[in-house]
């Protein structure tokens, strides 16, 4: 799925030397085909790094896509320059009159905070509620996809005694869905936060699990009525995030932070981890991107009815 990426962005060129397939405005145009419109909500401080891991999985197939880069409308970022934000990011309150065919909510570090003490959470429910009437499929991802099952459903949050740090084996829980098109029976995914949702509150509002661990809780889940998908790990994680995250966590706090868990080889730190979960993400996206192809309308304008 070509991606239409502006050429001055930083990551163009790696993007490209990784193999991801990307086009310019002119070949878009030449070719008779209606481009998909992706939507990426970047909640995550590390703004670019997040930029190249969803464009990774989203970019790996034969359609085209135009992602857009949004933010909140009055949230800083602090780890990403000014600069990049005002030349590749647009505020909410600018596209809040377009329609799109897919919206990517990323995770936020933010998952000890109650919902309606987080500073933008007036807006996310703007964004949720826009959601149902201009973008045919959602993907709430970790904190977005809680988010949206809160909203929604009132599906609590639940802290953690402990952070769920590592490589963990979900099973796959319902072979028949198309998102699990091509998965094997189980898969790894990375696993990177401090709350979890329960499987009772989920059932109790028959939100079918498509993934799930006995150690790390549901991990897939599908929310027909609303057009979404919520997944509460990371298969976009990079080879590297999880050793980046444990090593920013251990100069924090050297004697709680523990190794994430089946990551590196051995345990040891000092060698470098293995992806084992690549494949599965290029699939689960590659699924939810046919999907939407599927059964969206040709006529943008006719998203939400």
């Amino acid at each position: 799925m070509p991606i239409k990426l502006p050429a001055n962005h930083p990551e163009f060129s790696n993007l490209k030397a990784e193999g991801v397939p990307l086009m310019s405005e002119d070949t878009a145009l030449r070719q008779d085909i209606r481009p998909l419109r992706i939507g990426l909500l970047n909640l995550m401080p590390t703004k670019i790094q997040t930029e190249v891991q969803f464009a990774s999985l989203i970019g790996a197939g034969p359609l085209q896509i135009e992602i857009s880069f949004i933010r909140m409308s009055n949230h800083e970022s602090k780890h990403t320059s000014r600069e990049h934000m005002m030349r590749f990011y647009r505020p909410f309150s600018e596209i809040r009159d377009q329609k799109f065919d897919g919206l990517i909510i990323t995770g936020a570090p933010i998952e000890h905070l109650a919902f309606e003490d987080v500073t933008y959470w007036d807006e996310m429910i703007e964004v949720m509620n826009w959601t149902q009437s201009n973008v045919h499929s959602t993907f709430g991802v970790c904190w977005g996809a809680m988010a949206m099952l809160y909203y929604f459903h009132r599906v609590p949050k639940h802290i953690l005694t402990e952070k769920l740090s590592g490589c963990f084996r979900q099973m796959n829980l319902v072979p028949s869905s198309p998102y699990l098109r091509g998965f094997s029976d189980n898969c790894i995914v990375p696993v990177s936060r401090w709350t979890q949702v329960l499987a009772s509150d989920l059932d109790a509002n028959n939100l079918p699990i498509l993934l799930g661990s006995d150690i790390t809780g549901p991990g897939l889940i599908e929310d027909p009525a609303h057009r979404a998908l919520y997944i509460m790990n990371h298969f976009e994680y990079d080879s590297h995030t999880l050793a980046g995250e444990y090593s920013r966590d251990k100069g924090k706090d050297d004697q709680k932070t523990t190794l994430p868990v089946n990551y590196f080889p051995d345990d040891d730190p000092n060698r470098p981890p293995e992806n084992r979960w690549r494949s599965h993400g290029y699939l689960l996206y590659g699924n939810w991107i046919n999907e939407i192809y599927q059964s969206v309308p040709y006529q943008l304008s006719r998203i939400g009815e």
